[in-house]
């Protein structure tokens, strides 16, 4: 199984910038497909954005797109998501996670009723502050 550690949450004003990595530790995730989650304080998580084992392809919760990108690079055993235009909303507990390879994953809204089932492996998440 693969450990995986997110960083580079911290405090951050509404409409700027931050940067988030999760590393992959163990086996390589070259060949899984990876989400980023967040879950905000009383509220359920919810999927933020997607991304294919390739990297090829990504998908994006509709309250983050055009705001967040999500990419990958396999060499170095890391996801990112580039979050941009900070809003309040967006404060929460952000979580790093693999799909399990061999689970079908019709859509994103999919995603949201199945989540266990599809994803197998979660970081410990850090912490994003969107200040008003």
């Amino acid at each position: 199984q693969v450990q995986l550690d997110e960083s580079g949450g911290g405090l951050v004003q509404a409409g700027g910038s931050l940067r988030l990595s999760c590393a992959a530790s163990g086996r390589t995730f070259s060949n899984y497909r990876m989400g980023w989650f967040r879950q905000a304080p009383g509220k359920e998580r919810e999927f933020v954005a997607g991304i294919s084992s390739s990297g090829g392809n990504t998908y994006y919760a509709d309250s983050v797109k055009g705001r967040f990108t999500i990419s990958s690079d396999n060499a170095r055993k890391t996801v990112y998501l580039q979050m941009s235009s900070l809003e309040p909303e967006d404060t929460g507990v952000y979580y790093c996670a693999r799909a399990d390879r061999t689970v079908i994953i019709s859509s994103t809204a999919d995603i949201a009723c199945n989540v266990h089932h599809i994803f197998d492996s979660w970081g410990q998440g850090t912490q994003v502050t969107v200040s008003s």
